[in-house]
């Protein structure tokens, strides 16, 4: 018997859920086309200000259950309110923004860039040590030929001649890579 006097109390509501359901009932239609009005027919907004406001009446519902006459007033006041909150809340920060236009712009493809490098790093290294040297004092840290022949302690010819024959080398060691002008 006791098995059963749970089970009875398991399907018969509570108070407070009987009271949301006569609230849901009653006004949930009549509020949900009053708040369609205030957030100029944004279906999705007025069905969550609704939801709120039946979360407000649930919380309160002792005070409710005691009130004199009809709550509709004060689910439309409540729902009023939320509505103007939120509008005062989207007022007070940024308009967010749809990232979707972004996708659509291209971007630099970093990819081409990175096996160009990796290219020439490996025609580089088919150069010997001393062109290698006089090409890289030149070309790639920006340096006049004095200035490498100074860094790199040989004679300014000597610096131009490896140039000379660096760049010869590396014509042909990037051709043999299917690298071509």
């Amino acid at each position: 018997m006791r098995k059963d006097a749970a089970v009875a109390d398991r399907t018969s509501p509570s108070p407070d859920e009987a009271l949301m359901r006569a609230l849901y009932d009653e006004h949930a239609g009549p509020l949900l086309a009053f708040v369609l009005r205030l957030v100029d027919g944004d279906r999705q907004r007025a069905e969550d200000v609704v939801q709120e406001t039946l979360l407000r009446a649930w919380r309160n519902a002792d005070r409710l259950r005691g009130a004199p006459g009809s709550v509709r007033p004060w689910l439309v006041t409540v729902a009023r309110r939320i509505v103007i909150d939120n509008h005062r809340s989207r007022q007070a920060r940024p308009r967010e923004v749809d990232p979707g236009p972004l996708e659509l712009l291209p971007a630099a493809d970093e990819i081409d860039r990175a096996l160009r490098l990796m290219t020439i790093s490996d025609a580089l290294g088919d150069l010997t040590e001393a062109h290698r040297e006089a090409l890289i004092e030149t070309y790639f840290r920006g340096r006049t030929v004095s200035e490498a022949a100074e860094v790199l302690g040989v004679p300014a010819g000597t610096v131009r001649s490896r140039v000379f024959y660096a760049l010869r080398s590396m014509k042909l060691s990037l051709e043999e890579r299917g690298v071509t002008a």
